[in-house]
């Protein structure tokens, strides 16, 4: 009698840990509280690390805010993008949010593949770890500069499992064979895109612009009319690239900006951010 008496005990766990549970075999938790991680490995470099908030009452239906910083490919840090960072946690939108570091380039580690294969490491950890964070697998992006450049890249050409649901480009380079780079007189931007490659070929396959598809997922550009380091026919041409792909995007150009803003334009900048991460990404 005792032996039957386990054996049912043991069936009701049982059954009951499979009601709970999805088809992965992910168990879900209830009253989770807001939890946050900072400098979570997911490679052997120093640099492969990110920071991880987790809201609280999370589900695995919880989407991913994916940050990226900037700096030119060879420079920059996760704390460069605290602000955007900060602003997202601050919408209380109900998502995990995941600010990362990449290795940083240089003259014997070119950028790509490197930067975006860091950035499919990330994700695979946020799946290994799906479990432990109890978050979904749908994706949002949001980068500035060469972080912007690289969300925009990884969404329409890596994101195999079609993860991502909609990119945000703060001033990010779309078109490296852009003609005012490949004629420029500017040395420094010359050193700049070198990496990507010698030729206009090697340059296009680096570039948002050519990588883009029909399927790609939603899509808010913001850039600057007197950028000294990425020109505005990279933004207006992205759009019209956009446009013709019939991709649903968002295209702003403030005039008299550079490579950044505050102030006002900043202000218009996170009200239209919003509003484009809750019609595409929060809804």
């Amino acid at each position: 009698m005792n032996h039957l008496k386990i054996l049912l005990t043991l069936f009701c766990v049982s059954t009951f840990l499979i009601s709970c549970s999805d088809d992965n075999g992910l168990v879900p938790q209830e009253d989770l509280e807001f939890r946050s991680m900072i400098d979570v490995s997911y490679g052997s470099d120093d640099k492969q690390v990110y920071d991880i908030y987790l809201p609280a009452d999370r589900s695995f239906e919880t989407k991913v805010m994916m940050i990226v910083h900037g700096g030119g490919w060879t420079e920059g840090d996760k704390d460069d993008i605290d602000g955007f960072k900060d602003y997202i946690l601050d919408q209380n939108l109900d998502i995990a949010v995941v600010n990362l570091n990449y290795r940083l380039a240089d003259d014997n580690n070119p950028p790509l593949p490197m930067q975006l294969n860091d950035i499919t490491s990330v994700v695979e950890h946020l799946k290994e770890n799906q479990q432990e964070y109890q978050i979904g697998t749908d994706l949002g992006f949001l980068g500035a500069s060469a972080g912007a450049h690289l969300s925009m890249l990884w969404s329409y050409e890596y994101d195999t499992g079609n993860q991502v649901k909609m990119v945000a480009s703060i001033v990010g380079p779309t078109n490296l064979a852009d003609e005012e780079y490949l004629n420029t007189d500017n040395t420094e931007l010359m050193n700049l895109f070198f990496p990507f490659g010698n030729t206009i070929e090697k340059l296009q396959a680096a570039s948002p612009l050519f990588t883009v598809k029909s399927t790609s997922p939603p899509t808010i550009l913001f850039y600057g009319g007197m950028d000294p380091l990425v020109p505005n026919s990279q933004g207006i041409d992205m759009d019209a690239k956009l446009e013709e792909l019939g991709v649903e995007h968002e295209f702003t150009l403030y005039p008299n900006e550079g490579h950044g803003w505050t102030g006002e334009n900043l202000f218009d900048t996170a009200i239209k951010l919003r509003a484009f991460i809750d019609k595409y990404f929060v809804d």
